[in-house]
């Protein structure tokens, strides 16, 4: 007679075995971007620090001008430079400026969606590389096997470590980043406030409102 428990163990014995290799292989791919995403940050960083102090009185004259690009970030110089071209352009402009508002906080916003994933799932393949290895490194203990109990204790902590220190960094990346486009939306609604034309100003703010709530 066919044990069924049996079966189902060792069924799951073999997918939980055969996860340890592509976990051990995410863990590296992560470990490379994380490395891309902190390069990003840096240059980020090093960008603000370069930018001119201006008071918050001053920055809606500044943005006004339209040559805001030594008190503001990259995002916002981009955008400011979209939303002139707009201007001069015929049609509806109130609808295309909303648009472009709308559109380049949704990119922003997604931006962020991969150092979300990071932050969560790093730590979880972390865990998955310690769970695995340690089940195989019981069963040769209870086979005597110290040598292979071992190494698959050193493999079981080295993921718990690289998992969390890619999760810790993820966070702290993401943390500092939303701040930064959180301040870069706020900029470009005060540039869209600053450089639509008086005529048609009253138009967009009737649809800002409307997108708010």
């Amino acid at each position: 007679m066919i044990d069924l428990g049996a079966m189902l163990k060792t069924f799951i014995y073999l997918i939980s075995s055969s996860l340890l290799y592509p976990v051990l292989l995410l863990l590296v791919g992560l470990t490379l971007v994380i490395i891309v995403y902190g390069g990003s940050f840096l240059a980020e960083w090093l960008e603000r620090v370069r930018l001119k102090s201006c008071a918050p009185q001053s920055l809606p004259q500044l943005l006004k001008s339209g040559q805001p690009s030594a008190s503001v970030s990259h995002r916002v110089n981009r955008y400011v430079r979209a939303l002139q071209q707009i201007r001069r352009q015929d049609g509806d402009v109130e609808v295309s400026v909303e648009n472009l508002l709308q559109e380049t906080s949704l990119k922003l916003w997604k931006s962020m969606d991969r150092l979300r994933i990071l932050v969560r799932a790093a730590p979880s393949l972390g865990l998955i590389g310690t769970l695995i290895p340690m089940g195989t490194g019981l069963a040769a203990l209870g086979q005597g096997d110290m040598t292979r109990l071992t190494t698959d204790l050193v493999i079981a902590f080295t993921t718990t470590v690289v998992g969390l220190a890619i999760g810790t960094l993820a966070f702290f990346l993401y943390t500092v980043r939303r701040r930064w486009i959180e301040e870069d939306i706020k900029n470009m609604e005060l540039a869209t406030d600053m450089l639509m034309p008086d005529e048609k100003r009253s138009g967009y703010e009737i649809l800002k409102t409307a997108a708010n709530h």
